[in-house]
C-alpha cells in the first residue's frame, strides 16, 4: 500500500517520521477522515475547513491547498488500484526539543494513509450506553486529534465492535456521541441530536444530516439529552463519514425500524443522491 508524507509518496513500510515529533510526543497533531465516491474525496472542503481550524488551535502553522490534497487522494487511488478508498490526511506538529513548546509549530508532518474500503458496511447496529464517562475537550472545543484513549476505553466495553456502538454520556448524564460516531433520533416528526455544549465532535456527515434536514423541510433541535429520550425515540441512527448514515436496530429492551425506518430511509437517499453527484458541498 502506497502512502503520501510530506511531498512523497512512498510504500507504506518506507514511511519514517521523527521520534522528535511533537505529535508522537505530546500528542499535538489533528486529522481528518473521508472517503471517496466515483474518485472524489466527498465533502472535503467541510473536512479541509474543520483541519484547519484544528490546526490553528494547536498552533501548527500549516495552510493545506485543497486541490492539491484532491490530486494527491487521486495519484494514491491509481498507485494503489482502488477505484475508492478510505482515507486519513493527518499533520503532525514536527519535530521540537524535549519540552512544551509554545512557539508556533512551522514544519509539520502532512501524511495522508489509505486504505480499502470495508467489504461490507454495517445494515444496522445496537446501541449501547458506555460506563466510561466522555472526557470534556482538551481546549475550547473537542478536536479531531491524537487524543483518543477515551473513545479506546469505550470501545473496549463493546462485545461485538462490529455490531455494536458505543454511546457516552457526560459527567451530568447527557447523551453525547458515540465512540466514532454522532447520534441522532426522531421522535414525533422531529429530529434531535445532542449539542455541541456536550463536548461532542462536531462531525461532517453530522453537519450534512442538519443541512440536509432542513432542505427536506425536517424541523431538527439540538440540546442536552437524558437517556430516557432514546427510549421514547421512534427512530435512531448514527453518522460517521465512512460508514456514512447507520441505523440503530436496538437499544437496551427497545426494538427501532432499523433500515426501515421513514426518517431515516429518506435521509440515507438524499445522501446517496449527493454522493452520485460528487458535489463538493451539498
Amino acid at each position: 500500500m502506497y502512502i503520501y508524507i510530506s511531498g512523497k509518496v512512498l510504500a507504506k513500510e518506507e514511511a519514517k517520521i521523527s521520534p522528535y515529533d511533537h505529535g508522537f510526543m505530546y500528542g499535538l497533531g489533528a486529522f481528518e477522515t473521508f472517503r471517496t465516491y466515483n474518485g472524489f474525496p466527498y465533502l472535503i472542503d467541510e473536512h479541509m475547513g474543520r483541519l484547519h481550524e484544528a490546526l490553528k488551535e494547536l498552533n501548527i502553522d500549516a495552510e493545506l491547498n485543497t486541490d492539491h490534497v484532491i490530486e494527491v487522494v487521486q495519484t494514491l487511488l491509481q498507485k494503489n488500484k482502488l477505484e475508492d478508498a478510505y482515507f486519513r490526511l493527518n499533520v503532525s506538529a514536527g519535530n521540537g526539543d524535549i519540552g512544551l513548546q509554545t512557539q508556533p509549530y512551522e514544519n509539520p508532518a502532512v501524511i495522508l494513509f489509505t486504505k480499502p474500503l470495508p467489504k461490507q458496511l454495517p445494515s444496522a447496529k445496537e446501541l449501547i450506553v458506555l460506563n466510561t464517562v466522555r472526557n470534556t475537550p482538551e481546549g475550547k472545543q473537542r478536536l479531531k486529534s491524537h487524543h483518543y484513549l477515551n473513545s479506546i476505553l469505550g470501545k473496549r466495553e463493546l462485545k461485538d465492535p462490529v455490531g455494536q456502538e458505543g454511546i457516552f454520556l457526560t459527567e451530568q448524564g447527557f447523551i453525547s456521541e458515540g465512540t466514532v460516531s454522532n447520534l441522532f433520533w426522531f421522535k414525533d416528526e422531529t429530529l434531535f441530536t445532542p449539542g455541541l455544549s456536550t463536548g461532542i465532535l462536531n462531525g461532517i456527515t453530522r453537519k450534512w444530516v442538519l443541512n440536509a434536514s432542513e432542505k427536506l423541510n425536517i424541523p431538527f433541535e439540538t440540546g442536552n439529552y437524558k437517556i430516557n429520550e432514546l427510549h421514547d425515540a421512534d427512530e435512531v441512527f448514527l453518522t460517521n463519514s465512512i460508514q456514512e448514515l447507520v441505523p440503530v436496530n436496538r437499544f437496551e429492551q427497545k426494538q427501532f425500524p432499523g433500515t426501515n425506518g421513514q426518517f431515516f430511509q429518506k435521509l440515507k437517499a438524499k445522501y446517496k443522491e449527493d454522493t452520485n453527484n460528487r458535489r463538493r458541498t451539498i
